[in-house]
C-alpha cells in the first residue's frame, strides 16, 4: 500500500527518481550505456522524449519511411531468407546452394574466395593457400557455369558479395543467364560493388579510388539500361562494422558512400530517379538490440530526406533505403559455440523489427571455420521460427513509438549528421579515406570498445564471464587442401581449349577502352567473359592501365 501511496504522490519524473529510483541503488560494475557508448537514461517517457508523430514516424510506405518502406511489410511479403555460401570448387557450392534451396532458403547469397577478390587466377603464386578457403574460386565463365548449373536464374534472386572485381562477376552471370536464355531484363539481384567500403575497412582493393569510382558507375549505367530488376550497388556498412566501428559510424560512413555514388552517378550524366531505385544496402545487425533497431530506422529517415531534398529525386521509389542485413560475425565467440546460436537470433530479431528486406543468419560455428550443413540449418530455421512461430511479423513497425526506440533514432541521426559535417569538410568520401579519417575512428572505437571488454564493463558470456573448463569438441567443415590442386587445373584447361586470338583480341579491346575516360567498361567485360578470358587477366589489363591503390598505414 505505501508503495501505491508513493506513485500517487509523485508529481514527474525527477520525482519519482529522486524518491524512488535513486533509493534502489544501480548494479555497479557494468556500463548501461549502449554498445556504442551512448548514454541511456533509466527510463523515457514523454517528459523526456520530443516525438512529433507525423513528421517522424508517418505511416509504413510513407514518407520519411521509419516505420518501413512497404505499407504492408511482413504481413504482405516475408524477407528474403539468404545464407551466405561459398567454398572449395563451383561444383561443391552449387550442391550447398541446392540444399539450401531445398530447406526453404528463398535467396542465393554467393561468398568467393579471397584470389577471386583481388583479381587473381588460382594459379597465381599469390593465390597459394587461399584457393576456396573463405569462399567459392571463380576464375572464369566456366566456373559460372558451373556454379550456377541446374538453377534457373530466371526463377532465383542471386546475391554476390564481391567488390574489386565485381564487374566481371556481373558479366559472368549475365553470360550464364543467356545460355539459359534469360534476359538481362528478368535477372532479379544484388551485387555488392561498394569499393569506398573497402578502403575504409575491409581492405580488398585493386585498383586506386578514382577509377574504381568510375568502375561502380558504369555498373550503375549499365544495370540501369539493361538490368531494371538489379541492383547494382549494395552500400555495404557490415563490414565497417566488423572492422571494430560503431552503429553512429556504421550508419554515418554507410549512408556517405552511398551519397558518394548517388553524386558520381549524377555527375556522370544519369537522372537520379533512373538509377537511385535500384541501389540498395547491407547492415549488421550487432548484439545491442535497441540500438540496432533504432539504427535501421534512422537509416531510413536519413536516406528519403537526402534523397528527396538535396539530389532532387522526385520518384518515391528513388527516397526508399532497402536493405540486407546480416548478423554480427564479430559478435560469435570460439567459445562455447553453441551459445552463438542465441546471440544470432537475437541479432535476427532485431533486424526483423527493424524492417529489413532479406537476412542473413550466421551460423554458430563460424568462429572456428566455414559453416556445416548443420550450422547453416540451424542458421535457417531460426529466421523460419521468426518468422512463423514469434508473432513479431503480425503487426508492422511494433516497436514504433516506444519512447526509448524513437530518442536513440532520434540520437543516431544526430550522431551521423555531425559525421556528414566533417566528412563534408575534409573535402568528401574519398579525400577522408585518403586522410585517413575513416580509418582512425574505426580504430578508437574498437579500441574503446576493447578496453571496456578487458575491465568486464561489457560483458561477453563464455570470454570474460560464465567461463567453461572444457568444451566438447564439435564438427566442423574442412576444405580439402586438394581442391586447390583441382581448381588449378580447371582453369588451365579452360585456358587452353579456347580462342586465344579471340582472348587477345577481347583484352586489348578492354585496355583500350579503360584508357578512354568516357567508355563504359562493362561491354568489352561481357565480351572478354564470353571469350573465356579470365577474371585475373581482366584485371592485370586494367592494373596496366590505372596501377594499384597502397594505403597509408594507421598508427
Amino acid at each position: 500500500m505505501a508503495l501505491t501511496e508513493d506513485r500517487r504522490g509523485l508529481t514527474g519524473m525527477d520525482d519519482w527518481r529522486r524518491e524512488l529510483y535513486d533509493a534502489s541503488p544501480e548494479r555497479g560494475g557494468e556500463l548501461n550505456s549502449t554498445i556504442s557508448g551512448l548514454p541511456n537514461d533509466p527510463l523515457y517517457s514523454p517528459e523526456n522524449v520530443e516525438l512529433d508523430y507525423e513528421s517522424a514516424l508517418g505511416y509504413p510506405g510513407v514518407y520519411p519511411f521509419t516505420r518501413g518502406v512497404y505499407p504492408s511489410m511482413y504481413r504482405g511479403k516475408l524477407w528474403t531468407m539468404r545464407q551466405f555460401a561459398g567454398f572449395g570448387t563451383a561444383a561443391e557450392t552449387n550442391e550447398r546452394f541446392r540444399y539450401l534451396l531445398e530447406h526453404g532458403q528463398t535467396g542465393l547469397s554467393t561468398a568467393f574466395d579471397m584470389p577471386s577478390l583481388m583479381g587473381y587466377d588460382s594459379d597465381h603464386e599469390r593465390s597459394l593457400g587461399e584457393v576456396g578457403r573463405e569462399g567459392v574460386a571463380v576464375d572464369s565463365l566456366d566456373d559460372m557455369e558451373t556454379l550456377f548449373s541446374g538453377i534457373p536464374l530466371g526463377e532465383v534472386s542471386t546475391s554476390m558479395t564481391i567488390n574489386s572485381t565485381a564487374a566481371m562477376a556481373l558479366a559472368f552471370y549475365v553470360c550464364v543467364a543467356e545460355q539459359q536464355g534469360v534476359p538481362r531484363a528478368e535477372l532479379r539481384g544484388t551485387i555488392q560493388t561498394d569499393i569506398l567500403k573497402e578502403y575504409i575497412a575491409q581492405k580488398e582493393w585493386i585498383f586506386p579510388p578514382e577509377p574504381s569510382m568510375r568502375l561502380v558507375v558504369d555498373m550503375i549505367e549499365f544495370c540501369a539500361e539493361e538490368m531494371p530488376r538489379w541492383h547494382p550497388v549494395s552500400i555495404s556498412g557490415y563490414h565497417i562494422r566488423e572492422a571494430g566501428s560503431n552503429a553512429p559510424q556504421e550508419l554515418a560512413f554507410t549512408l556517405a558512400n552511398g551519397f558518394a555514388y548517388v553524386e558520381a552517378a549524377v555527375e556522370r550524366g544519369l537522372d537520379v530517379d533512373d538509377f537511385a531505385p535500384r541501389l540498395s544496402f547491407f547492415f549488421n545487425a550487432h548484439l545491442d538490440f535497441f540500438e540496432e533497431i533504432a539504427k535501421y530506422r534512422a537509416a531510413r529517415r536519413i536516406w528519403a530526406r537526402e534523397l528527396r531534398d538535396r539530389y532532387g529525386a522526385r520518384n518515391p521509389r528513388s527516397w526508399l533505403m532497402r536493405f540486407h542485413t546480416q548478423t554480427a560475425g564479430v559478435s560469435l565467440t570460439a567459445q562455447q559455440p553453441e551459445v552463438n546460436i542465441v546471440r544470432t537470433a537475437l541479432e535476427a530479431m532485431s533486424a526483423v523489427l527493424g524492417g529489413t528486406q532479406s537476412l542473413h543468419t550466421n551460423s554458430f560455428d563460424e568462429a572456428l571455420a566455414l559453416p556445416t550443413e548443420h550450422a547453416v540449418r540451424i542458421a535457417l530455421r531460426t529466421q523460419q521460427v521468426i518468422a512463423h512461430e514469434t508473432g513479431v511479423v503480425n503487426t508492422i513497425d511494433p516497436l514504433g513509438g516506444s519512447w526509448y526506440v524513437e530518442d536513440l533514432t532520434n540520437r543516431l541521426e544526430k550522431e551521423a549528421y555531425e559525421y556528414f559535417e566533417r566528412i563534408d569538410k575534409l573535402g568528401g568520401v574519398i579525400p577522408a579515406i585518403k586522410e585517413n579519417f575513416f580509418q582512425r575512428e574505426i580504430a578508437d572505437a574498437s579500441f574503446r570498445y576493447q578496453s571496456e571488454v578487458e575491465a568486464k564493463q561489457r560483458i561477453i558470456v563464455g570470454v570474460n564471464r560464465y567461463q567453461a573448463d572444457e568444451e566438447p569438441p564439435i564438427e566442423l567443415l574442412r576444405v580439402d587442401p586438394a581442391l586447390e590442386g583441382e581448381q588449378i587445373a580447371r582453369v588451365q584447361a579452360v585456358r587452353a581449349r579456347r580462342d586465344s586470338a579471340a582472348v587477345e583480341k577481347a583484352l586489348a579491346q578492354l585496355q583500350e577502352a579503360a584508357s578512354v575516360e568516357d567508355r563504359n567498361l562493362m561491354p568489352p567485360i561481357v565480351e572478354a567473359s564470353r571469350e573465356y578470358v579470365t577474371m585475373g587477366e581482366m584485371c592485370d589489363s586494367l592494373r596496366a592501365v590505372w596501377g594499384v591503390w597502397r594505403e597509408t598505414p594507421v598508427f
